[in-house]
């Protein structure tokens, strides 16, 4: 099993979903967890259950509060894992995105990613087997209709992810990202809600559209994409660098 022991995992949007699962999978590996994301309340329930977690509020798309929840974070100890998972998605026709969606997308998905992982470069790159990982999404590696400004960043997350991994290969630390596709989240049952509503189809109908590319059949577990995490983050995963790894049931390959 992979042993953690002595690493301080920061994991941005980590009070549900996808990030709460990662945490988890990561403390039990052994790794000292700090949550990160805009809603205190959420990321103290997961912190609750993970003894020595540390639960700050932070806003990805703000300079100076990414600055100021990193230094809170490396107070406690220097970090050597970072995980951008937070994000969003909205979506809309091109035609109707307007300037705001658009913003709103480019800031949330990727210029987080870029102001978190910044922040804790110097820490990562310099710690024994240092990890940085980039929770992307199948839209960073193929086209989806009515989610230009999602699938723009999230293909942005991965230009992000190869540019980094070859600054980082010298040090030993590692640049990856994980893909997933539609995984059983709030955000996704949030939009199974919203299209249900919008279209009045029955709930079951719709989240059949969302899988329908899947050749499984299925939304993907959050601890799917957890186990990714901890295999990239295992020593052994030293020379997977700069890879975007889907966990989507082989929808994209």
């Amino acid at each position: 099993m992979t042993d953690l022991a002595g690493h301080h995992a920061v994991i941005t949007g980590g009070g549900t979903g996808i990030g709460a699962a990662i945490a988890r999978t990561l403390h039990g590996a052994g790794a000292r967890v700090t949550l990160m994301g805009r809603r205190l309340e959420p990321l103290q329930q997961v912190a609750a259950a993970l003894p020595g977690s540390t639960a700050i509020c932070v806003d990805v798309t703000d300079e100076a509060s990414v600055e100021a929840a990193m230094a809170k974070a490396r107070a406690a100890a220097p970090v050597s894992i970072l995980v951008n998972n937070a994000g969003g998605a909205e979506t809309a026709p091109l035609a109707k995105t307007s300037m705001a969606l658009w913003q709103q997308m480019i800031a949330v998905n990727l210029t987080g990613a870029f102001l978190c992982t910044r922040a804790v470069l110097k820490e990562v790159s310099g710690a024994e087997n240092g990890r940085i990982i980039m929770i992307a999404s199948t839209s960073g590696l193929k086209g989806y209709a009515y989610t230009g400004a999602y699938a723009a960043a999230k293909h942005g997350v991965i230009g992000l992810t190869r540019t980094l991994a070859l600054e980082l290969a010298s040090t030993g630390a590692t640049a990856n990202a994980i893909c997933p596709g539609f995984a059983d989240t709030e955000l996704v049952q949030r939009s199974i809600a919203a299209v249900t509503e919008k279209t009045g189809k029955p709930a079951d109908e719709v989240l059949a559209q969302f899988v329908r590319d899947n050749p499984q059949k299925r939304l993907i577990r959050p601890e799917e994409v957890a186990a990714a995490a901890l295999w990239l983050c295992d020593p052994l995963s030293g020379s997977v660098n700069g890879q975007s790894i889907a966990v989507a049931g082989g929808e994209v390959m």
